[in-house]
């Protein structure tokens, strides 16, 4: 579609999104478990885009796009929109301001956060945790972690940061058995499956120029709440200003929605979306389509690649064609593509497949899917832990909501864990909690 006709479409969608957080920050009381987002856009598309005449074609024909483009909100969450909780929406909204794409990774943000635990702590890498046994007194807590490899190791406190989904699939690591209502709130809150396939080319083919042309967009509104940036940094602006945007530089981002043309590769029509990370500034751009690929997608990659270990970096040449097969249908629709040219052939593919990996929980990140009667509370539960058995948990599906499936989040959980820990031994000077364990000993 034109230029103009998507960015009037995500409007549209963003309006609808705007609309759904409010209503379900309003009224997530009444409205059913059941209910997913894709309900609420399918009651609100024909309300935004009237039809003045019953068969009016050009209307049906944006509605069904409008709802295509709906799709999208999967690679921001890991799951079909079909599958997001109304009731729950609002715990999707994010933290105030832009969403910015850390274009060089995130080692240098790794490197200095963990100097003070690489200097004083020994971590012991390579080694699987088995089993953790809970024990003693609640004000003399002692926690047994068994190790594969190594002997068990007994703690005053421990700290679980492990994805929701290990903890989904590893309930029985604990004993005693967690509590019944924090193994419901494991449960019931949902893990995502996004998931990224990098694919380089030896040169950004897609970025040639083809026209001198200057067209002119508008900023979104700054009304609409802002989301967690696990895909392309759309829907960042704080300005109402236009800007200008030359459209012989190639887009950042790349929406393929329901690819009819697709049908070996991909015969549910499953959308697809990349970054083009050519048009990062220099020196972080180069000649590589970033795929994030989410829900059935990633399981249906993962299954491809079942008996590779993630990551899968400069796979075999047969394991590239699986992956270069599976993505030819959209790189090849990219301007100025030619199947002739080798230049224009993946060069290097890096596969996260994070839904095969057991580390990752087979997943990438929590949310909240239609069915899910009490997702504040059951995050709340999971925030809690169980510090009367010296076990605490922490990880992004434990972080306070403005921050739940982010990096930031993660983090912001793993100190408040920290704090509440230190206020339990009374190392601050302040009383401990209700179940800690100021007269402990380190």
């Amino acid at each position: 579609m034109s230029a103009k006709e998507a960015a009037e479409n995500s409007e549209i969608v963003w309006e609808i999104i705007e609309m759904a957080m409010k209503y379900s920050e309003d009224e997530t009381a009444s409205i059913p478990a059941g209910e997913s987002l894709y309900d609420f856009f399918k009651k609100k598309v024909p309300e935004l885009i009237p039809q003045e005449m019953e068969g009016d074609k050009e209307v049906e024909s944006k509605r069904k796009t409008v709802l295509e483009m709906s799709e999208m909100w999967g690679a921001f969450v890991g799951s079909p929109i079909e599958r997001q909780s109304l009731k729950f929406f609002w715990l999707e909204e994010c933290i105030d301001g832009e969403n910015l794409f850390v274009a060089e990774t995130y080692h240098k943000v790794l490197k200095r956060i963990a100097e003070p635990a690489s200097k004083r702590a020994d971590i012991k890498f390579g080694h699987k945790v088995q089993k953790v046994v809970s024990s003693g007194t609640e004000k003399e807590p002692s926690v047994e972690v068994h190790v594969e490899g190594l002997q068990n190791m007994i703690f005053d406190e421990v700290v679980m940061t492990t994805p929701l989904g290990w903890l989904k699939k590893n309930e029985g690591a604990f004993k005693p058995e967690l509590p019944e209502r924090l193994k419901q709130a494991i449960s019931s809150i949902g893990y995502g499956h996004l998931d990224k396939v990098y694919i380089t080319f030896p040169t950004a083919f897609w970025n040639e120029s083809t026209s001198n042309d200057l067209t002119t967009t508008k900023s979104h509104d700054l009304s609409i709440p802002n989301v967690t940036a696990t895909t392309a940094p759309i829907h960042q602006s704080h300005t109402t200003k236009e800007t200008t945007v030359d459209p012989a530089h190639y887009p950042g981002f790349t929406h393929w929605t329901k690819p009819t043309y697709a049908g070996p590769s991909n015969p549910s029509q499953w959308p697809q979306e990349a970054m083009n990370l050519a048009a990062l500034r220099s020196p972080t751009a180069h000649p590589t389509l970033l795929f994030y690929t989410y829900g059935p997608t990633s399981l249906h990659i993962a299954s491809l690649l079942k008996t590779h270990a993630p990551p899968i970096v400069d796979p075999d040449e047969a394991t590239r064609k699986v992956l270069t097969d599976f993505l030819h249908p959209y790189f090849s629709r990219l301007p100025n593509y030619s199947p002739s040219d080798p230049s224009h052939q993946p060069s290097r593919i890096l596969a996260t497949t994070w839904a095969n990996d057991e580390l990752a929980g087979h997943g990438s990140y929590c949310n909240f899917q239609v069915g899910l009667e009490a997702g504040d509370r059951d995050i709340e539960t999971m925030r809690r832990g169980v510090p009367e058995k010296g076990l605490w948990l922490a990880g992004e599906h434990t972080a306070p909501f403005v921050a739940l499936g982010t990096v930031t989040g993660a983090y912001w959980a793993g100190e408040g864990v920290a704090r509440r820990i230190v206020r339990a031994w009374g190392i601050d000077g302040k009383s401990g909690e209700a179940n800690g364990h100021a007269n402990g000993k380190m």
